[in-house]
């Protein structure tokens, strides 16, 4: 049996500004804006076929299957969502708000999740 080739969806991802691939014990989630300008997102269970793919295309990868699951239920309910193909909402964020990609991998990285594929040092320091 062979993998999936998500190569044009990762392609989207990639033309979007905060396109990137969250993976959680539900399985995947690729986010992106469709062809309308909409927001989309492809999501499945083939999660180590779509990282693989995602990572060497170096969109930007959130992995929180290895985090305890009251960190990352902290983070889903209470944190922001990631801003994807618009511009993020003022600080301070919390639930129901959109915050730059950076900002949630950050946290997320923090609760000890595998990030690929973002500058989290750099991008900290530019925020000083």
């Amino acid at each position: 049996m062979h993998d999936r080739d998500y190569s044009a969806d990762i392609a989207k991802a990639l033309a979007t500004p905060g396109g990137h691939l969250k993976i959680g014990r539900g399985g995947f989630s690729l986010h992106y804006l469709n062809e309308y300008g909409g927001q989309s997102s492809l999501s499945g269970y083939d999660c180590d076929a779509v990282k693989q793919q995602a990572i060497a295309a170096g969109l930007p990868v959130i992995d929180s299957r290895c985090v305890d699951f009251d960190k990352v239920a902290r983070l889903a309910i209470s944190g922001p969502m990631i801003c994807v193909g618009g511009a993020p909402d003022p600080e301070p964020w919390g639930a129901f708000s959109y915050a730059p990609l950076i900002a949630v991998a950050r946290a997320y990285a923090a609760a000890g999740a595998e990030v690929y594929n973002l500058d989290l040092e750099e991008a900290a320091g530019a925020a000083a």
